[in-house]
This record gives structure tokens, sequence and C-alpha cells, in this order.
């Protein structure tokens, strides 16, 4: 089955191509979507209704820490009163005219032991590896992935700071070696998620809550191979994607599995007699077709996903819509513009987003009307 959608709004923007294929769109319960846009020595908030009624203007703009630093997710407190950066040797919040609050050190990102430091701040080591970092909903605790110095035994963990002054009052330790992470609030406004990618080694999921005195936590790493998608304020639970894209899967939040859908069971239907004759040639190749990390939530009753087949093909890429609630496949996206092939970054309120990296438009579609 083909289903249609509809554009809703388009707007040129550049740099907008980590709103779908990155972590830049910030999403809280119960308020507006944020982009979180890197613009030069500095970060900029932008009200994502904004953007598309061409208000460039930002909310706030806070001053990078370190601007020869690439990696790191950064966050930014429900009401832009400050911001808490990941950094490669320390996690920093500061004010947006660029103001320290608090900085919490810990060790260096960077893969290489034993390498010097000249103390300057500006300093970047070698190496892409990164930790992440979240604000609280409620702005009280700030949630980092970090690692500890070589002469603690460079393990990583997760640890749960004062918002007000960085102090830790608890910590994780995670058996992961990490090239990088994210963070995913739960709109419970309690739980916290932690997607830990380690490259070809796997992935690590982890969630927590912290009650003032007490840090609870939980991980689904049996298999070490899924990365935390989405959530929604109408799903108690999670999503997840294997780690090769092989499945989607809804969890309930203690992990248990609420349903399944396979990439395998993703097939556009044959347009014609060329296609009965040509298409799907992946299939005599043993080519699977495998789910990308990006979709997610499009309501509390559609999840949207989109697929590549192993060679990550553009051309073979298809969004497809899935009942939120059983993972069933309600069929293939069809767009009014011809075929699509950017990633998908789903809004919760019944819309997506997608970026054309050729002429720099952030688009946001629903599906049409029957």
């Amino acid at each position: 089955m083909s289903i249609t959608a509809r554009l809703r709004d388009s707007v040129q923007l550049p740099n907008g191509g980590s709103l779908v294929n990155g972590f830049a769109l910030d999403s809280r319960a119960d308020r507006p979507h944020r982009a979180l846009l890197r613009n030069g020595p500095t970060l900029e908030v932008h009200d994502l209704a904004g953007l598309f009624a061409a208000d460039r203007a930002p909310t706030a703009v806070f001053p990078l820490p370190w601007p020869g630093w690439r990696g790191g997710v950064h966050s930014v407190s429900a009401d832009a009163s400050f911001a808490v950066f990941s950094g490669q040797r320390s996690v920093r919040a500061v004010a947006p005219g660029g103001a320290t609050l608090w900085e919490y050190r810990h060790g260096c990102w960077g893969p290489l032991l034993g390498h010097p430091h000249t103390g300057d701040e500006q300093e970047v080591c070698d190496g892409p590896e990164h930790g992440s970092c979240r604000i609280s909903d409620d702005g009280r605790l700030v949630w980092a992935h970090v690692v500890a110095p070589e002469e603690h035994g460079g393990q990583e963990y997760w640890a749960v700071l004062d918002a007000r002054d960085g102090r830790e009052p608890a910590r994780l330790p995670l058996d992961s070696a990490a090239s990088g992470s994210h963070h995913l609030s739960h709109p419970d406004g309690v739980h916290m998620g932690l997607s830990i990618g380690m490259g070809q080694d796997g992935l690590l999921l982890h969630w927590a809550r912290w009650d003032g005195e007490e840090l609870t936590a939980w991980d689904l790493n049996e298999t070490l191979d899924r990365d935390l998608t989405d959530v929604h304020p109408a799903h108690p639970g999670f999503l997840t994607a294997e780690h090769d894209g092989m499945d989607l899967r809804l969890h309930a939040l203690d992990g248990t599995v609420l349903a399944e859908c396979e990439a395998a069971g993703a097939r556009p239907e044959p347009r014609g007699e060329e296609d009965l004759d040509n298409a799907y040639a992946e299939d005599d190749e043993d080519e699977p077709l495998r789910w990308d990390h990006g979709g997610g939530f499009v309501d509390a009753d559609t999840v949207i996903a989109s697929t590549t087949d192993a060679d990550d093909d553009p051309a073979e890429g298809r969004h497809w819509l899935l009942d939120a609630h059983t993972l069933e496949i309600r069929g293939a996206i069809t767009y009014p513009t011809g075929h699509v092939d950017s990633h998908v970054r789903p809004l919760g309120d019944g819309t997506w987003l997608t970026y054309d990296d050729g002429s720099g438009t952030l688009a946001r579609w629903s599906e049409a009307a029957s």
C-alpha cells in the first residue's frame, strides 16, 4: 500500500542536516521543538516553528567552550538559561553570555594511552570518540556519559550531576568502550535513557532514574546490539533498532518486547512489468534490507522508519509508516515532489522532517488526508 505525504512547511537551512541525521533536534515533553544549531564558534537555540516561519533570530546563543572540539552531544535547559557542553576532558555549564557556571573534569576521550596535555583548554586531542550529556526536563539534573582519568582505570561511567553546581551525587560504572553516545529523556520526566555506540563491537542501552537518594538503573545488554531510537508520551516504553538494522522493537520500560518488525518485510509493491522482471535483484544476491536508526513516533499511533539496501544505495531507500502498537507495516510513503532519499526525524505530533543536502532544504511532512 502506498501512503501519500503532504508537504506542510519547508525552509532553506544550510546547517539543518543535523536535525534529521544528528542530535540537533531538542524534544521535551509538553514543550515546542527546538533546533540546537552550531554556527561558527557558537551554539544557537531556535524554535523549530520559528525557523519554518522564516524567523532566523535565535532565542539564545551560547559560545562554544572549545571551538576546535567537534565531538560530544550537548544540551540546553528547557528555559534556555544555561547550556551544558560535553567536552573531550570535561563537562561544562555556561550562561548565554559564555560565563562558566561550573565544570566537571573527567578523563580524556582521546584513544591514545598516556598522551600528554598542555593544560590549554583549547587543546583538542586526536580521536573522534566522545560522550554526551542531557539536562533533565525540570532543569535540576545533568546526566553525563564520561570517562575516568587513566590513573583511575579509564573506565567509562554515567554521572548524575546537580545542575546548580556540578556536584556528583551518584554514578553508574559502565562496561563500554564508546565511539559515541546520546541521551533520551523519557516523557514521564523521571527516567533517562543512554545509548552507547561502540562501532563494530555493538551498542549498549541503559535506563536510570535518580530519586534524590538512590540511583536505580537497568540495561538491555545481553546481546549488545540495540540502539535507543525514540519515546512518546502516549507510550510508557520505548522504541529500538537492532545494531545492523535487521529489526525494530517496541519495548515496555523494563525492556520487555511488545512488538517487532523485521526489515525484510518492507518490500514495496512492483510498479510494472520491468519491476517484475528486474526489481529486487538484491533478493537473488542475498542482500537484505535494513532499517536505519533515525525513525520513531510520528504520533501516538504511527511510527515512521526508513529502509536502505545492504549497500546503502540512496535510490533504494524508502520511508514507511507502521502501526505504533503492533509495528505492523501500513505502507510505503509516496512524496508529491518525487523520491526523497533523506533520513527522517519524526516530531511526535503527526509530522516528520526530511532534509535535502543538495538544496539545503528542511521539510516538514504529514500523511495526506484520505
